[in-house]
């Protein structure tokens, strides 16, 4: 080999690993939670209310949308005058996680919502429409099944990563055939740590929000087994 064809080489190299590079750190910037960039929009939030008499810049979505998904900050509202540009990792830079708002009537405050549940649960609901009906296996509760995933054509079952705690997160679905990721377990841990009442009825979800960056996105609400003290779906 000539040293043209080497030179030649090693600029194919350096370009090649340069590619492979970039993504990589792109990747890593899309992905990570900070709570740097979460003080900032925070800090943004509340400047925007302020100069606008209590209002809050968020999307609108109607009176039906799950909680944890119903006040996704608006980016355009806030940027460039109260922040340069939405962060690295929120969907409109082609992050992972959505920006909302949680406490909204009393003390409104960021928080995280992971995506990459939403791309499985769109998965899922395409199949179960391919089929026509949702494939039940296990009632967990009234109206709360297990799926059966090998009838839609899954050799592993999908799960969600859990943003509190790693571990994978199944999903059930409802008689609705509505498809949600299932956070007892999270729970399960989270009630073991927090010596607290719960009311007959109450929501425990809100129990994951405290001390965590993130909301429990795509969840059904959950309460305790007053014999048990453990968690179980709420009845709707």
């Amino acid at each position: 080999m000539n040293w043209k064809a080497i030179v030649s080489l090693l600029v194919l190299t350096s370009l090649f690993l340069t590619g492979c590079m970039y993504p990589s750190e792109k990747l890593a910037e899309n992905q990570i939670p900070y709570t740097d960039q979460i003080a900032a929009v925070q800090q943004a939030v509340n400047a925007f209310r302020e100069d606008n008499g209590g209002i809050l810049p968020i999307k609108t979505r109607d009176a039906v949308t799950p909680i944890y998904q119903k006040y996704p900050i608006d980016f355009k509202k806030i940027a460039p005058k109260y922040i340069s540009e939405p962060p690295g990792n929120a969907f409109e830079s082609g992050g992972i996680f959505q920006y909302v708002l949680v406490d909204v009537e009393t003390n409104a405050t960021v928080k995280l919502l992971d995506l990459r549940m939403a791309d499985t649960i769109r998965d899922i609901n395409l199949r179960i429409k391919s089929t026509g009906y949702p494939p039940y296996k296990e009632k967990l509760a009234e109206n709360v099944y297990t799926i059966d995933f090998k009838a839609l054509g899954y050799k592993q079952e999908p799960y969600a990563i859990s943003p509190y705690s790693n571990q994978n997160l199944p999903f059930v679905v409802t008689t609705d055939a509505e498809v949600y990721v299932d956070y007892r377990l999270d729970l399960f841990q989270e009630l073991k740590k927090k010596d607290k009442k719960v009311m007959p009825g109450e929501d425990i979800r809100n129990f994951l929000v405290e001390d965590s960056m993130f909301v429990p996105a795509y969840s059904l609400p959950y309460t305790v087994d007053p014999e048990s003290n453990e968690p179980v779906f709420l009845k709707q």
